[in-house]
């Protein structure tokens, strides 16, 4: 006979490790992210770092699917919003890094080098983009 808590405890621990993996991500991105100084915490370079970041460390550890998957449900790819467009466009580039990264040190340096390289409304698919700095707020949310 089964114990009525074992499915409880079962349920339990699949939320807890589905759980753990984007508190992973998120930590690791926001560690580096503190680190930096990259002015524009919204809409400028330093949102470019964490959006190109966290996609380029989901698609390193897991899949390029998961990140093209989370921007269509998050960003909504972008149509229409110039801010979900540049996070969209700066996710696809983060999730190329980390697709083809030979390293967790390779993949974050060619993230630093991308956001260091990118511009304002930057039209190329290779090249990071953030909004013109009247669009910037110091903070992210």
């Amino acid at each position: 006979m089964k114990r009525p808590g074992r499915r409880l405890r079962l349920i339990a621990a699949a939320f807890l490790v589905l759980a753990a993996y984007p508190a992973f991500v998120l930590g690791t991105v926001y560690a580096h992210w503190f680190r930096m100084d990259f002015p524009g915490g919204r809409n400028g370079p330093s949102d470019a770092y964490r959006h190109s970041l966290a996609s380029a460390t989901v698609a390193y550890t897991t899949s390029p699917r998961l990140v093209a998957l989370v921007t269509s449900v998050m960003e909504d790819d972008g149509q229409g919003n110039p801010m979900r467009a540049m996070d969209a466009h700066n996710n696809r580039i983060g999730a190329q890094i980390g697709a083809t990264a030979t390293s967790w040190n390779d993949m974050q340096g060619k993230v630093l080098h991308a956001v260091q390289s990118g511009t304002v409304d930057a039209t190329s698919t290779d090249q990071i983009t953030w909004l013109p700095q009247s669009w910037w707020r110091d903070r992210m949310y």
